[in-house]
């Protein structure tokens, strides 16, 4: 029954609009905006996971736009929305809100939100003026709606109007169509019914934009429109040929059209580059939580408000250059030689081009690279394509690669089948897997990083088996110098590493090898080795294997070593390892020998001072003993007097004692005197 009667209504509103909109056609089509559908001319994918998309058309007049857009990539068109529209002083941008559909419907006269009835529409406009066919024309005020039961268990709504004859009731079924007298009504209907049918695709949100056009002057004139939002980042595969005296690189651009929209003939870019990108949320409304202040009256502090403050403007930067566009004519010889060398008979079979592929058109765009197919592209919705981005002669060397690294952690290994890559392209090339093939087949697969023009980056794709090698370390440690003044030594080292490779060749063929050796930190290579090329973390040292034979190669690096040694403070046995130490020189040893024996001197005086205070400490102890016995004995008794006469020995010897220490003090502190005085004057 609840949907025959919201099926009714909008039936019955329609045939109570229709006269309404007739009449006002004409009007329409003089003061309202024509809609107009923008086009995608052209796409610019990121290989930050945004695309670029432009829509273009030609217009006349005032005119709105509709775009559709997926509710997950609002923001992003928000954020970066272009509008370029010469004729339009006038330019405004609408679209729902977050929660549109439920606000909006219930702020409506009319409210259709949880898909109301006929009955309850009619009952919930009380007092309006409606027009109603039952089947004759009834106008009235509404009174209410209420709902009788039928004969037959039934219950049927009745609508009670009050008319200019009195109070009539007419049953809804009867009535075939009504209309309202109040305009703001008829179009609140009208609003809802457009947002009821737009909210059908939940996911889909549409920005109206609306161009004034009011210096079109009559004619036709073009727009643009751009925004940027999330799309699949694009992706490069490349082959390269060895087989060759020129290697022939070929890359390949695959993209993939994952929205609900075709491209349809689109000038397609490619850009390579990290540009900073995200998301910012504009689309969903933001209320802030305002502080409630109490009157004036009640004498508290008011809000205060602040200017805003200000800074030295930056100086204008220079005007960037304009990017020259990069010349394609090498990718077009590149073909003709492959071609040509197709036909010798002793060449191997070319793989893969020389022929009449089409590339992609290369050129700087600010700090990034751009490629731009050179034919529009079409690519229907949901779809993936491979389109060729790159084919030219590069320089390449073919060379193994012997890991240092390694070697050092499993032993004998073999050296990587490598080709030394010079990018000589005349383009930025991306990073992306490559597919290798030599003598007319494939040799293996490899990954290259992001390569600038005219760099050289080495590519490895398997493993030679007729190659063997290992490492072998030594370590030395050799004294430079060393440094005696004011009390402090100061002895330099130089830590010798030593890395010998030893790498066989089994085969029949000579072959060019680059030995990667790990750096050790802190240290540099000795004199006279020179790398042939480094990176942050590796020496490189080119070397060739001979057929049949061996190559053995040593890297030596050096680190200085400083040690600082505070001669007062060290132990004797400390001394004494250093005069044993035979890499120090025999003046240094030499000088430390006389300290060790003043040391020794100073060590024995204070040894024999010590030991006299002990002796000095238990005549004390037994002193002290006799005197507690002999207060127990008394002094009149016979063992008192014996107590009494050992009481005057230990007394004398108490007395002599206290001058053998007082000679040990000075004893000791004319040696430790003599000592400290040869060290703090101690240089070498």
């Amino acid at each position: 029954m609840r949907r025959f009667f919201y099926a009714a209504f909008f039936a019955l509103c329609a045939e109570g609009l229709m006269a309404q909109a007739a009449g006002e056609d004409g009007k329409r089509q003089q003061s309202a905006s024509t809609k107009e559908e923008m086009n995608i001319t052209r796409i610019a994918l990121f290989s930050s996971g945004v695309g670029f998309f432009e829509r273009s058309g030609r217009i006349s007049g005032a005119a709105s736009i509709a775009l559709p857009f997926n509710v997950g990539v609002i923001d992003d068109v928000l954020k970066s929305l272009a509008i370029a529209d010469p004729a339009s002083a006038s330019i405004q941008v609408n679209y729902p809100s977050e929660s549109t559909l439920a606000r909006t419907l219930r702020s409506l006269s009319v409210d259709l939100t949880n898909n109301p009835s006929v009955a309850d529409i009619l009952g919930s406009l009380r007092g309006v003026e409606i027009d109603i066919y039952a089947p004759t024309l009834i106008a009235g005020r509404i009174i209410g709606v209420e709902h009788r039961f039928t004969a037959t268990g039934g219950n049927e709504p009745y609508l009670s109007l009050f008319t200019q004859t009195g109070v009539k009731t007419v049953a809804l079924k009867d009535v075939s169509g009504f209309s309202f007298k109040d305009e703001t009504i008829n179009a609140d209907i009208n609003r809802a019914l457009d947002i009821i049918m737009a909210s059908r695709a939940t996911d889909t949100r549409i920005l109206s934009i609306t161009l004034s056009g009011e210096d079109a002057q009559g004619g036709e004139r073009e727009v643009f429109l751009s925004y940027v939002i999330p799309a699949p980042v694009w992706k490069v595969s490349y082959r390269l040929d060895l087989s060759h005296n020129e290697p022939l690189l070929q890359g390949w651009a695959i993209v993939d059209n994952d929205s609900d929209m075709d491209w349809e003939q689109v000038e397609l870019s490619l850009v390579t580059g990290r540009p900073v990108s995200f998301i910012q949320r504009l689309y969903a409304p933001y209320h802030l939580s305002r502080p409630v202040l109490p009157l004036a009256i009640a004498g508290v502090a008011e809000a205060s408000a602040y200017n805003s403050g200000w800074a030295e403007a930056p100086a204008a930067a220079p005007a960037a250059s304009p990017a020259p566009q990069m010349n394609m004519k090498m990718a077009a010889e590149s073909r003709d030689e492959a071609a040509a060398d197709s036909e010798r008979s002793l060449a191997p079979r070319t793989v893969f081009g020389g022929g009449a592929v089409q590339t992609a058109a290369a050129q700087t765009a600010g700090d990034l690279f751009e490629f731009t197919i050179q034919k529009p592209v079409s690519l229907a919705r949901q779809q993936s394509a491979m389109l060729p981005l790159v084919e030219a002669r590069i320089q390449a060397e073919k060379t193994l690669v012997f890991s240092g690294e390694k070697a050092m952690s499993r032993g004998l290994i073999n050296p990587s089948i490598s080709a030394e890559l010079t990018n000589t392209t005349g383009m930025k090339l991306p990073a992306g897997p490559i597919t290798v093939y030599d003598g007319g087949t494939y040799a293996g697969d490899t990954l290259i990083n992001f390569l600038p023009e005219l760099e050289k980056r080495l590519i490895s794709y398997g493993d030679d088996l007729s190659v063997t090698g290992g490492v072998t370390s030594a370590f030395s440690r050799n004294v430079t110098s060393v440094q005696i003044s004011q009390g402090v030594m100061i002895i330099n080292r130089k830590q010798m590493y030593e890395k010998t490779y030893t790498i066989k060749n089994a085969s029949g063929e000579e072959k060019r090898l680059v030995i990667e050796h790990p750096i050790t930190g802190g240290a540099a290579l000795a004199d006279g080795m020179q790398f042939d090329e480094r990176t942050d973390v590796v020496y490189r040292f080119a070397r060739q294997l001979p057929a049949g034979g061996a190559v053995s190669f040593t890297v030596t690096e050096e680190a200085p070593v400083s040690e600082r040694i505070t001669l007062s403070q060290m132990r004797l046995e400390s001394f004494v390892s250093y005069v044993a130490d035979n890499a120090l020189p025999e003046s240094a040893r030499a000088a430390l020998r006389k300290a060790v024996d003043l040391k020794r001197k100073a060590d024995a005086a204070k040894t024999l001072l010590g030991d006299c205070e002990k002796e000095l400490a238990r005549l004390a102890n037994e002193q002290n003993r006799i005197r507690q016995n002999l207060t127990a004995a008394g002094s009149q008794t016979p063992q008192g007097q014996e107590y009494l006469k050992k009481l005057s020995d230990l007394d004398a010897s108490i007395d002599e004692r206290n001058a053998m220490i007082q000679e040990a003090k000075t004893a000791a502190q004319n040696a430790q005197d003599e000592y400290d005085a040869y060290i703090a004057g101690l240089s070498l």
